[in-house]
């Protein structure tokens, strides 16, 4: 058959495709610990992650959960650092620690043939980690001198601001780090930490990549014969303390001459029947480079060279932030601008065509989201995590190709409500 070029090939919309998301097995090992798999992609290569709910959440101290996921391949009761990190390059592996809000997670990417080497390394380091004092002293001093460099840049300062704002600074979501805080870090804080919130009891297991039952075989072989211990979870009820005060402006440097602008408020997490639609919203307004606050504040003004509105969604609770760093005489101009979006979003109906191209960005988003085992597996681990299974998968997809532009007017304003902002202003 003559290929016709003659002619162009038929272009779909993404919001016309089906989308499937591949299921994923679910196995208990032998001590009842949870392994989620899937077999994808045909490279012999492989991801295993294991999360923990060991994240700012879960910390008693401030700082502890960001040393022990700094620390954690650090040195264990057979081997140090440098035979960790010699064992990891020889077979062309990477091992991450990933600390976060509500948990940490420990990543391995590898060779599939290189389980059977590197898997007893990872079970070394989540079971016998010992924390050495030198690499504690190293890492502390290391921290301090990052943070002196980072409170110099008035965007590192603006985000810690706006989340103590929004959730209060003794919140786990509100938290910054702080050089006492760090200095005042010792070893007994991290043992006491991974012993509790590293414990093989609470650890969820996922694995990806062209793996099957020998691999899952070999899992089983290793963490799932070891000896659990069903510790009571750690964790705290906190109570908001949101800032009474809505603006704020904070010099960081007199000689600065840019501005870092945050105006944030707080959201519902994933599992609030708004997430998904004003996910959809806060694209249309800030969430792309083709968003209204970019066409504004960077084509049209020429404030910035980017804008952003993000949603930030965490176990309990979450974030809306719009973000963006402008020249320092024009700050009181961008904000404004920022505002006036804000009221045209919530008093005008979005049109067929910019609802369309949104649509059709997400959703082919998404499309990217699915394609290769690696990003399968995030997805699931994502939805896992929150408690969320295809069915919710499938009824998001629905939300973003059917939600109109009657629906989104009222969720504007609903949450674009000036009132409800807080603005930060750091220069």
């Amino acid at each position: 058959m003559t290929l016709d070029r003659t002619t162009a090939p038929i272009v779909q919309d993404a919001i016309a495709f089906d989308f499937n998301l591949p299921p994923i097995h679910k196995e208990a090992l032998d001590n009842g610990l949870r392994l989620y798999w899937l077999n994808a992609g045909v490279q012999d290569v492989v991801e295993v992650d294991w999360v923990f709910p060991a994240g700012l959440w879960q910390e008693q101290k401030e700082g502890v959960a960001q040393a022990v996921a700094g620390l954690l391949k650090n040195g264990t009761k057979k081997r140090t650092a440098n035979q960790i990190n010699e064992a990891l390059e020889f077979y062309g592996a990477s091992l991450r620690v990933r600390p976060g809000n509500d948990s940490a997670t420990l990543s391995l990417y590898t060779l599939t043939k290189h389980l059977p080497d590197l898997l007893p390394i990872v079970f070394e380091i989540i079971t016998e980690a010992t924390f050495p004092q030198e690499e504690l002293d190293l890492y502390k001093q290391n921290i301090v001198q990052r943070l002196m460099v980072n409170l110099r840049q008035c965007d590192f300062v603006a985000n810690q601001k706006i989340d103590a704002l929004l959730f209060g600074e003794q919140h786990p979501y509100g938290r910054y780090s702080k050089q006492t805080s760090i200095e005042a870090l010792n070893r007994e804080d991290l043992i006491d930490f991974y012993d509790k919130c590293l414990n093989l009891f609470d650890v969820k297991i996922f694995m990806a990549g062209n793996v099957g039952k020998k691999e899952v075989a070999l899992i089983n072989d290793i963490f799932g014969q070891h000896s659990i211990t069903h510790d009571a979870a750690v964790g705290s009820a906190f109570s908001l303390q949101t800032h009474a005060e809505k603006k704020h402006n904070i010099i960081n440097d007199e000689n600065g001459v840019q501005g870092a602008i945050r105006i944030g408020s707080l959201f519902p997490n994933r599992k609030h029947q708004d997430f998904v639609p004003m996910i959809l919203l806060n694209t249309v307004f800030g969430g792309y480079f083709g968003s209204r606050l970019m066409s504004n504040i960077r084509e049209d003004k020429g404030f910035t060279y980017g804008i952003y509105s993000g949603i930030s969604p965490m176990m309990n609770g979450g974030t809306m932030v719009i973000q963006t760093e402008v020249g320092r005489k024009v700050i009181e101009d961008a904000v404004s601008e920022v505002y006036k979006e804000m009221e045209k979003i919530t008093n005008d109906k979005i049109g067929d065509d910019e609802l369309l191209l949104v649509k059709n960005y997400l959703l082919g988003n998404l499309l990217g989201d699915l394609d290769g085992p690696f990003q399968i597996l995030q997805r699931w681990r994502m939805m896992i995590a929150n408690d969320l299974d295809i069915a919710d998968f499938d009824r998001n997809v629905q939300i973003y190709k059917s939600t109109d532009a009657d629906t989104l007017r009222d969720l504007a304003q609903k949450y674009y409500n000036k009132e409800t902002f807080h603005e930060v202003v750091v220069v």
